[in-house]
């Protein structure tokens, strides 16, 4: 493992190899020894230190996880954090009602005193990368099975971040690269006092919404805006009104100067995952089980919460947040099927294993190492299939699908302190569920939940063997006679939880007897019960799995020796470069690289929610107010395309030019190359950007904010 280690560290760069120079999601202390050169002389102006420094300000010191799963930058000296409407979306439905609907009509802060703190929401920085893999692997046995081997990771990587951060505010973690090859520790700092600065409306912001999701031309302003504050010292805080605006250690220049095709682009962000090193066994199964069924039980459920959302202002503000998650990934998963079957990516996947395999067959020593490693994939993919469809169904359908029981089963824990009988353990349990229910109950419509239920138990009954179904299902066959309406509308008249003013009365008095009596408790430890069983059983066929991926990795890596290597993407910064670029996405078809409000207006359709146009916005184009952000020929840009590998996570991530400088905000991927996770396509692959100057028209001249582009460094 140690020469692997070594190997990974002193990689030799080899350009004209197999990689494409667009292609990677590259980790940052290697740039230097990597990258650096190919990147200028694409046209990088800066040098290595000035991307990633540990002991001077660089650009990585302007970019931040922005929330639970996104990307945000720092675009002034106070504090100003850019990220993607998208990603602010929660936070703007969680400030939003019906008679602020923000959602609706957008949001400006004109002053500091009007931005609006947002609970829950956090900013994390990245201090520093440590490759720490020489102080693992010596814990790390060969005779270890897989289970133990990942539990004396955990257990020294845990080690590791704690002497890490001792006397300091700062957090830590180590993270395993290339499949358990590499491991780095990652220390950050993280900011909890964030403030909603500044939305479109959603018209704006989410224009096109469903429909143009995942495609180009695209014509969504997807931005939003908020602001870190800490305390007088400048260091993180829990909100106070006495915090002041952060001053960060460095912000990104923006420039409005535009982009041309060629120019050089490079962005910075926290992709979230991908899976290059999938197997062809693998491929399958996430087309014909993972795939299939989210693109089935989520477009039922999302009709549902859709006609409701469409009927009723308030219910469309509580699922705002809920249906965009869900559909996202719901198209997502559409697109991936189409790309993976049309550009044939298993048949990509068979020929790197059967060159991988006649590589190990060429020594002794590489059989020994690693002739297991695809039969201990191939083996546990096709053990587990029946348990990877029946574990998604419980959780696509019952225990987020279906949200009562996704409340009944937090009060599992609850159960088992009330039976405890200890006092103090109780009141703590009940405070918690207590909090707990309060967030569910913001955010939550009992009749168009009972909708979603009836129709999510019957699927599930229809699409899951008998054998592996949960013991409710039983009890609704028996009692019931199958009749799923029947059943979902007894236990919603019955159940506490379908009712917050039940719910609150219960945790005054609560006891175990009560919990086991109510119905939708009853099916929510049932449902739970079940999905743990089959939980547990798919972890020891994985056991088998994690081991197989990581000899594979290991022997790719060992095979590849002297070439450039990226690890897949786990939601750790990295940076993708490349250039601003057209494409061909089939014969005959050309998409140019740049948008414009043009097609906002040809897009504009009145009756239709994905594609209404706000009045101020067909006002400022039928006038050409588009002030200097406009292009030579006076169209206003609106989203232009780069050749950055990035996956979801790089939502919000900044577009950088040449000179270190913003110029867009990366928000999504194309439709023709939704296989990308998988396999990079560097003919069709494709970023999708609001172009900055987009951004700061609608701040500007749509929403009249100008303090804000005062705060800015704007470069013309």
């Amino acid at each position: 493992m140690k020469k692997i280690a070594l190997l990974l560290v002193g990689l030799v760069l080899m350009m004209g190899t197999s990689l494409r120079a667009d292609e990677g999601m590259w980790l940052l202390p290697l740039i230097e020894k990597l990258n650096i050169q190919k990147m200028q002389e694409m046209g990088l102006q800066l040098s290595a230190e000035q991307i990633y420094s540990v002991n001077n300000t660089s650009l990585k010191d302007a970019i931040v996880i922005f929330g639970r799963g996104c990307t945000g930058e720092l675009i002034s000296e106070q504090g100003l954090v850019l990220t993607n409407h998208h990603c602010g979306y929660g936070s703007i439905q969680q400030h939003s009602t019906t008679q602020h609907d923000y959602l609706k009509d957008g949001f400006w802060a004109m002053s500091f005193e009007e931005e609006i703190p947002t609970p829950g929401l956090t900013v994390t920085f990245l201090v520093r990368i440590e490759d720490v893999t020489e102080k693992m692997n010596a814990t790390l046995k060969p005779e270890m099975t897989e289970t133990q081997r990942q539990l004396a990771a955990t257990q020294e990587g845990e080690k590791i971040a704690m002497e890490a951060t001792i006397g300091s505010h700062y957090t830590a973690k180590v993270q395993s690269f290339f499949g358990g090859n590499q491991y780095f520790l990652l220390v950050n700092e993280t900011f909890t006092d964030i403030r909603m600065v500044g939305a479109p409306p959603s018209s704006i912001g989410k224009f096109g919404a469903d429909t143009d999701n995942w495609m180009w031309p695209r014509h969504t302003g997807d931005f939003s805006l908020f602001r870190i504050y800490a305390d007088k010292e400048n260091k993180p805080a829990g909100y106070s009104s006495e915090n002041v605006p952060y001053k960060p250690k460095h912000h990104l220049p923006v420039s409005i100067k535009g982009v041309q095709p060629d120019d050089f682009a490079m962005i910075l962000g926290y992709p979230g995952s991908t899976e290059r090193y999938m197997t062809s066994w693998e491929v399958d199964e996430l087309i014909k089980i993972t795939n299939n069924n989210r693109i089935f039980i989520r477009r039922i459920r999302q009709e549902i919460l859709l006609e409701d959302m469409l009927a009723d202002a308030s219910i469309r503000i509580k699922y705002a947040s809920k249906y965009a998650r869900s559909s996202n990934y719901w198209k997502n998963s559409i697109g991936m099927n189409k790309a993976l079957k049309r550009l044939k990516i298993i048949n990509k996947k068979k020929l790197d294993e059967t060159e991988f395999t006649n590589w190990v067959n060429t020594t002794p020593e590489r059989k020994e190492k690693y002739s297991q490693a695809l039969s201990l994939i191939s083996n546990s993919v096709n053990s587990r299939k029946d348990y990877e469809h029946v574990t998604q169904y419980i959780s696509e359908t019952l225990l987020r699908g279906t949200e009562i029981i996704s409340l009944a089963t937090d009060a599992i824990t609850l159960e088992e302190s009330l039976k405890s009988g200890e006092k103090v353990k109780i009141d703590e349990e009940i405070k918690k569920f207590r909090e707990k229910a309060t967030d569910f109950y913001k955010d939550y419509n009992t009749a168009t939940d009972q909708k979603v239920a009836r129709v999510m138990f019957k699927i599930f009954a229809q699409n899951v063997e008998k054998k592996y179904q949960p013991d409710i299902f039983q009890t609704i066959e028996t009692i019931y006679k199958n009749d799923y309406s029947k059943f979902v509308d007894e236990m919603f008249t019955e159940s506490i939880f379908a009712d917050s003013v039940k719910l609150y009365s219960f945790l005054k008095n609560p006891s175990a007897e009560k919990l086991a009596e109510d119905h939708g408790f009853i099916a929510s430890k049932s449902i739970s019960k079940t999905n743990t069983d089959l939980k547990n059983t798919l972890n020891q066929l994985n056991a088998d799995f994690d081991k197989g991926h990581r000899l594979y990795v290991g022997g790719i890596l060992e095979k590849n020796q002297g070439k450039a290597m990226y690890p897949d993407a786990n939601f750790t910064m990295r940076m993708t470069y490349g250039s601003i670029k057209d494409y061909y996405p089939m014969d005959a078809v050309h998409y140019d690289y740049i948008t414009t409000l043009d097609g906002v207006m040809e897009k504009e359709d009145p009756d239709n929610w994905e594609f209404v146009v706000e009045d101020k916005l067909k006002d400022l184009y039928a006038k050409k107010d588009f002030g200097r952000y406009a292009l030579p020929n006076g169209k206003m840009p609106v989203a232009f395309l780069s050749t950055n590998d990035i996956t979801g996570g790089n939502s919000g991530s900044p577009v950088i030019n040449a000179k270190g400088e913003l110029i867009g905000t990366a928000f999504d991927g194309n439709w023709e190359a939704m296989s990308g996770d998988i396999v990079f396509e560097p003919e069709l692959q494709r970023t999708i950007n609001v172009d900055v100057r987009y951004t700061l028209f609608i701040i500007d001249k749509f929403a009249g904010c100008t303090r804000l582009i005062d705060e800015m460094t704007i470069v013309e």
